[in-house]
């Protein structure tokens, strides 16, 4: 009985720095990719938030100030400042919306995504290297905890907002 608890307590030991290596591993990545956005935004000009703005507003748009301000979870009035300056450098177009004239929704500018596609060019080659080493079901696996990972990151910056 006692070699079964040793191999338990065991298997659990190596769960718990699996699990510590996989919460460091991406905090790790964080900074990663924290940098390497530090380093785009400064090649474009870009400010702070300018350039997950303009992200979100590529992948989801278009997209209302509103809208833009709930995803990013930013006040209004910053989004407002960064809307200004994406503007004014090209990045974005304040549109009507077609469905409510009274409204403004925001699109990407069309040319100008290609700039930022370039500059993320190195990383998105090493990633198609890195994703050619793992089978289809692994990749699905690495999705699926990608995902799941991003949305327990949504919820508890909802919850730290809501707090």
């Amino acid at each position: 009985m006692s070699s079964i608890s040793s191999a338990e307590d065991g298997a659990a030991r190596r769960r718990r720095r699996l699990n510590l290596a996989i919460r460091e591993l991406l905090r790790d990545m964080s900074v990663q990719t924290s940098l390497l956005n530090h380093q785009v935004r400064e090649h474009l000009d870009l400010k702070g938030a300018d350039l997950d703005c303009l992200d979100l507003i590529d992948r989801h748009g278009p997209l209302s100030p509103s809208e833009l301000a709930r995803r990013a979870g930013l006040h209004p009035a910053t989004v407002t400042g960064i809307l200004d300056r994406l503007e004014r450098g090209g990045w974005i177009h304040r549109e009507r919306d077609r469905d409510d004239r009274r409204a403004v929704v925001i699109r990407t500018a069309r040319g100008r995504t290609g700039e930022v596609i370039r500059l993320y060019s190195g990383m998105n080659s090493a990633m198609d290297q890195i994703c050619a080493g793992y089978t289809e079901h692994e990749l699905e696996l690495l999705a699926d905890f990608l995902r799941r990972s991003a949305e327990a990151g949504a919820a508890a910056a909802q919850q730290l907002a809501d707090s």
